[in-house]
């Protein structure tokens, strides 16, 4: 499976600049660390997280196993009235600094809660086997601290833009998938259906299970997902053994998917199959332009 988000090509080649570039401004982060924002000091607006580029520091409030190897963790602010000023599908890049490393590591992370949520903000992060960034995280216990560099945007999302979207997450791809179902579910102006289609190994890698299904329970007609599971025991609704491929995804999409929007978000391999040149979105009719890879 893939990071939980994999840097924009223009970050990406330039990491080892941001992570020396990042040495230099320990100082400027230390100053920062665990301060307000003085522009909020006579507004009756709650303060705001992450407004712009610039490090900051959070302390690790909580930590729980989600199973062997992943973990949601919660960060608190040090304002519980300030939220985090994410804008939906938006990822923050985190700066670690793995023992042994001269140069710390900067990687993506979508958080999992209520963007506007007040006091806290929650990721969920998988530890992979050579994850340098992930393997620190997973380090952590509460009252340590990690530091973000800067807030990632994604897609620009407009309330009933569309009609209908199709979310296809594997894997930790879910957590994107996870934060733009949310926020259009939580809104009670937004009347946009859903679609998910989540593929994973086991059913112990289904992530956020309880919260989606809490959200099909309560928005019914609104919300569905499939969950394709490659090594699924027994038959079980809303379930479907195998992978995420081209006859699962014509029995989900209706209408060759008319007006309708994709997102996509998972293993390399995966995202190649739905998105590449002649790939199953492509022959499922849908255009590029209706196609959001994260």
């Amino acid at each position: 499976m893939s990071q939980v988000r994999r840097l924009p090509q223009s970050l990406a080649t330039n990491t080892t600049l941001f992570s020396a570039l990042a040495v230099f401004g320990i100082g400027a982060y230390c100053a920062r660390s665990y301060l307000l924002p003085h522009a909020h000091a006579e507004s009756n607006e709650p303060p705001v997280m992450f407004s712009g580029f610039g490090f900051t520091t959070l302390r690790l409030q909580s930590v729980k196993a989600v199973n062997h190897n992943t973990k949601r963790l919660v960060f608190e602010f040090p304002d519980k009235n300030a939220r985090s000023g994410l804008s939906l599908t938006s990822a923050l890049l985190t700066f670690s600094r793995p023992n042994g490393r001269w140069l710390p590591v900067v990687r993506p992370y979508t958080p999992i809660s209520d963007l506007n949520q007040q006091g806290t903000l929650e990721l969920m992060v998988k530890q992979y086997p050579n994850g340098k960034a992930s393997t620190h995280i997973h380090s952590l216990v509460p009252g340590d601290s990690l530091t973000f560099l800067t807030a990632l945007k994604g897609f620009s999302w407009v309330p009933n833009q569309y009609p209908q979207i199709y979310a296809i997450a594997g894997g930790a791809g879910i957590t994107p998938i996870y934060q733009l179902i949310q926020g259009i579910l939580d809104n009670p102006d937004d009347k946009t259906k859903i679609n998910l289609v989540f593929g994973v190994n086991s059913e112990q890698d289904l992530l956020l299970r309880e919260e989606l299904e809490e959200y099909k329970k309560r928005f019914p007609g609104r919300f569905d997902y499939v969950y394709a599971v490659s090594q699924l025991e027994g038959e079980k609704e809303g379930f479907k053994k195998g992978y995420v491929t081209e006859e699962l995804l014509k029995g989900v999409v209706k209408e060759q998917g008319k007006g309708a929007k994709v997102f996509v978000c998972g293993p390399p391999a995966m995202e190649q199959s739905l998105t590449g040149k002649q790939g199953v979105l492509d022959r499922l009719g849908f255009e590029k332009g209706q196609v959001y890879k994260f």
